[in-house]
């Protein structure tokens, strides 16, 4: 290995701009990384896009039990199959497509345990959507540390009355605490990012206090924030609608000003909405 943890060999291969690769290499980062959602000695981890694998050595150094690699790029995927770890059933190596893993499946093949830890140094291509899938995954997903653009880590972390605040937050806040760890310039990478980037870390909450109709407080979330602009009266209108709702009605029915607009809201507030919606 080399001095930063990485494979010599598989430093040699070349990010690719299709797949969204912007490897880190710098040990104090990796070892930060693989830290910042808490202890990993013990537990069974997935990492998606390991590359190089210099996150993924920091993660073995730490002591985790079962390392589950997810990577789409066959060079490295190869390469760390060839770790004496891979041999010895610690790291479990899944060349593919992250967005089409069955997890639990994944989990249970490699001998693992749940409630599972994601740690990873997030392909810029997929970051979002596979936020959005493990935020409605079920009990097998435990704690989070994703490096994302700093754009969208901001976004899962945003509260009310900030312009990151959306969609994305409203769902991260219904299951999870998410904060931002750190955040990193485009100097830290290879090859360099045009954007700063960030490490979004999201602690599961305790079952009583999450929203489990995911589904639905998205959707509502989406219409509300679909017409930033717009007073919810307007934004929610057209959902309102599909239920044969008065969107006014509706807001007002949960203690909402109709004239408010989306960012103001609470994740309460929207929370009400969604079970107001779902029951009629």
């Amino acid at each position: 290995m080399a001095e930063n943890g990485a494979d010599p060999e598989l430093t040699k291969g070349r990010a690719r701009k299709a797949l969204g690769q912007h490897f880190l290499h710098d040990p104090d980062i990796l070892r930060r990384t693989a830290l910042a959602a808490g202890p990993v000695e013990g537990r069974t981890v997935i990492e998606v896009g390991p590359g190089p694998g210099g996150l993924t050595r920091a993660l073995l150094r730490e002591g985790v039990d079962k390392l589950i690699a997810v990577e789409a790029d066959p060079r490295f995927a190869s390469a760390l199959e060839d770790w004496p770890e891979a041999a010895t059933g610690r790291l479990t190596v899944h060349q593919g497509d992250a967005r089409k893993v069955n997890w639990p499946e994944l989990i249970a093949t490699a001998g693992g345990t749940t409630p599972a830890m994601i740690i990873a140094n997030l392909p810029y291509n997929v970051g979002t959507p596979l936020a959005v899938d493990w935020l409605k995954a079920g009990d097998w997903r435990g704690e989070m540390a994703l490096m994302f653009q700093k754009e969208v880590a901001e976004r899962l972390a945003a509260g009310p009355g900030s312009p990151h605040y959306g969609r994305l937050a409203v769902l991260a806040h219904a299951v999870t605490n998410p904060h931002i760890a750190f955040t990193l310039p485009p100097g830290a990478f290879k090859p360099p990012p045009k954007v700063d980037s960030a490490v979004a870390v999201l602690v599961p909450l305790q079952p009583e206090q999450r929203f489990d109709d995911l589904a639905t407080l998205e959707k509502v979330a989406a219409a509300a924030f679909g017409q930033r602009r717009k007073m919810l009266r307007a934004a929610l209108k057209p959902l309102a609608k599909t239920k044969g709702l008065d969107a006014i009605a509706w807001l007002e029915s949960c203690g909402i000003d109709p004239t408010a607009r989306a960012e103001t809201l609470t994740q309460d507030e929207f929370r009400k909405l969604a079970t107001a919606f779902a029951e009629a």
